[in-house]
């Protein structure tokens, strides 16, 4: 990764980049602000995120600038925000994926217009490296690119996966928008050298597709034999060096591009081993200074492995936290999986790119795709309340219809789930005016389908 900055530079930020986050974080606030009573719910639901960010916010006290710290940190916060406001919505699954499929198909073709006709925006030169050409795009380096490619591409993937699966209305449609965001996420992948990304993805997809289409591969025990698996023999051949002639055909050496050496120079740093340097403060001041007189290291602002800058910023403390994270929140996929299988390949595909990218590049950072990510992955929502407004809505239009004449209702599907529970004969689950769901349905509706209107047909 070319260096972007001064050491001045990155000790002060960009103004401009923090009166733009100072605004969205305000605008987020209101939001929330707004929306008080589902974001307690969450927040009580997902307590160890919070507590994360409560350990981040007090290890600013023992943080060399801790001004610096503290900026970092309410930075930070909108990531967290923008979370809450999307799994706060009518529609939390909806929601993410409009955010998903919408900010794919700005950035990633985007990236590719300014890396072949503006190279001044979409390349860069690291200078002390013989001025080395990078492809960034819509970034500021190659990786950060590679980066974008990964979440995007795998979620156009996850969309053409289920749309093959389901074969619903207009699903030829889907198959070629998202496929060609996938062929433009393959391509900048080859383009930029970002053999990280581009070997998450791999494993990524080789993973859901088993469980979409192999039935054993549905089972638990079975799903957590693969999970390993793929985990296990991407460390083993990164670090065990098993396996070394992968490293070879995928271009790269037994020192993994320098790291190695990198990670050795890390070591001579002496730190708190427990609770770290203090959020986000490692790579500063007199630390930076030595660290940027090795060639090697000249210019990096980060370990390439997120789980080693996690513990040279935040402690063993940091890593057992997010260890908690990780441990709560694949349990809630496995869970989702049963429930939904389709979100819950979504959910699973990025918790699996979450701990093998960070095996060489450090994403457990503020503002960084897989980190967001991985923290919408491991989220759990509260479901929807017989006390809810859409379910009150549901009773008054019931007790108002009459009998055998069906009635469109705007429902949550959990809310459906329970309104089906002998209130009605039968149904069909209509999104936008298309079939979308089963007749017949009854209490085997699934919590977390699609949100629909239920049409009502009856009552027992």
């Amino acid at each position: 990764m070319a260096p972007a900055q001064s050491q001045q530079q990155y000790l002060e930020g960009s103004p401009l980049d923090a009166d733009i986050y100072a605004v969205l974080i305000l605008a987020a606030i209101i939001v929330l602000v707004a929306r008080r009573r589902p974001v307690i719910s969450l927040s009580q639901r997902n307590w160890p995120i919070l507590l994360f960010v409560l350990y981040c916010a007090v290890s600013i006290t023992w943080s060399d600038y801790p001004d610096v710290a503290l900026k970092r940190w309410i930075k930070s916060l909108g990531d967290y925000a923008m979370i809450l406001i999307l799994l706060t919505e009518r529609d939390p699954t909806r929601a993410i994926k409009q955010v998903l499929a919408r900010v794919g198909f700005i950035l990633i073709p985007v990236s590719i217009l300014l890396i072949k006709y503006y190279p001044e925006w979409g390349r860069a030169y690291a200078l002390h490296w013989e001025s080395t050409q990078f492809f960034t795009g819509v970034t500021d380096n190659k990786n950060q690119l590679g980066m974008v490619c990964l979440v995007f591409g795998f979620y156009a993937y996850w969309r053409v996966l289920e749309a093959w699966r389901e074969r619903t209305r207009n699903w030829g449609k889907s198959l070629v928008v998202h496929g060609a965001i996938i062929a433009m996420a393959v391509w900048l992948l080859q383009l930029c050298d970002s053999k990280t990304s581009l070997s998450c993805l791999v494993l990524t997809i080789g993973l859901i597709t088993a469980h979409a289409f192999w039935k054993m591969a549905r089972s638990r025990a079975v799903l957590h034999v693969l999970v390993l698996a793929v985990i296990s023999i991407c460390f083993s051949v990164l670090f065990l060096g098993i396996g070394s002639d992968a490293l070879q055909t995928i271009g790269r050496n037994s020192t993994l591009t320098g790291r190695t050496d990198i990670w050795k120079i890390l070591l001579t740093v002496p730190i708190n081993p427990v609770v770290g340097t203090g959020f986000e403060s490692f790579w500063l001041g007199k630390r930076l200074d030595y660290l940027w007189s090795f060639p090697i290291v000249d210019g990096l602002v980060q370990a390439h492995d997120g789980y080693f800058d996690l513990y040279l910023n935040l402690g063993w403390l940091g890593v057992c936290f997010v260890g908690m994270l990780l441990w709560r929140g694949y349990r809630n996929v496995i869970r989702g999986l049963e429930q939904n299988p389709a979100m819950g390949r979504l959910r699973l595909g990025y918790i699996v790119i979450f701990l093998i990218y960070n095996f060489t590049e450090a994403a457990i950072r503020t503002s960084d795709l897989v980190w967001i990510g991985f923290l919408l992955a491991i989220a759990s929502v509260p479901q929807a309340s017989e006390n809810g407004p859409l379910y009150q809505r549901f009773r008054a239009v019931r007790a108002a219809s009459p009998l055998l004449e069906p009635r469109p209702v705007l429902l949550r599907p959990s809310e459906c789930n329970q309104a089906h529970r002998g209130a009605l004969r039968t149904s069909t689950c209509v999104e936008k005016g298309n079939t979308c769901g089963r007749k017949d349905m009854g209490p085997a509706f699934r919590k977390y389908a699609p949100p629909c209107i239920c049409v009502l047909a009856g009552r027992v």
